[in-house]
């Protein structure tokens, strides 16, 4: 199954700039999925990281495996606009090399294990061929709205005070 940009933004909540994936050329439900991520001059982590040597950062790498490991966990789920699937661990994570503009990074993700609400994959980045990062990494599927913390009991402001008082006679 491959899957164009529009169809990824039906299924990640990210948006530019934090959206890593351009396209899913291979897609085994369940079990494994291939990200292309093509990387340009025109990224915005470019300009502080580093100004004389572009360097993708390895952390947005790790991000860009992760968000293909959330495509593989959001596709399973009927409700999936009102959840997130959210980044829990990272193990063994390795860089090897250093990706610069002009890289397609070619990213494969491998379910290690997969339940209804929690996730665990092995994802590999690499650049024509070559590894340049590596690292297993857990997710977790949460709620897309946080739950509204239950508000402190307060004492009604003194002009609602009053308000009352006048309304029923007692002030």
């Amino acid at each position: 199954m491959i899957l164009d940009i529009q169809e990824i933004l039906g299924f990640l909540p990210h948006r530019y700039p934090f959206l890593l994936i351009d396209r899913i050329v291979e897609f085994e439900r369940t079990k494994r999925l291939v990200a292309i991520k093509n990387v340009t001059i025109n990224e915005p982590f470019f300009q502080g990281h580093f100004p004389d040597y572009p360097i993708m950062p390895g952390v947005l790498v790790v991000e860009a495996m992760a968000q293909a490991g959330g495509i593989i966990m959001m596709f399973e789920l009927e409700d999936r606009q009102s959840k997130l699937v959210v980044f829990t661990g990272i193990e063994r994570a390795k860089f090897r090399r250093p990706i610069t503009p002009g890289d397609q990074i070619r990213i494969e993700v491998e379910v290690l294990a997969f339940r209804q609400r929690a996730g665990r994959i092995l994802g590999r980045a690499t650049v024509d061929g070559k590894l340049a990062c590596e690292a297993t990494l857990t997710c977790q599927v949460v709620p897309r709205v946080r739950e509204p913390k239950p508000a402190a009991a307060v004492d009604p402001a003194p002009s609602e005070a009053h308000a009352a008082a006048e309304a029923t006679g007692t002030e």
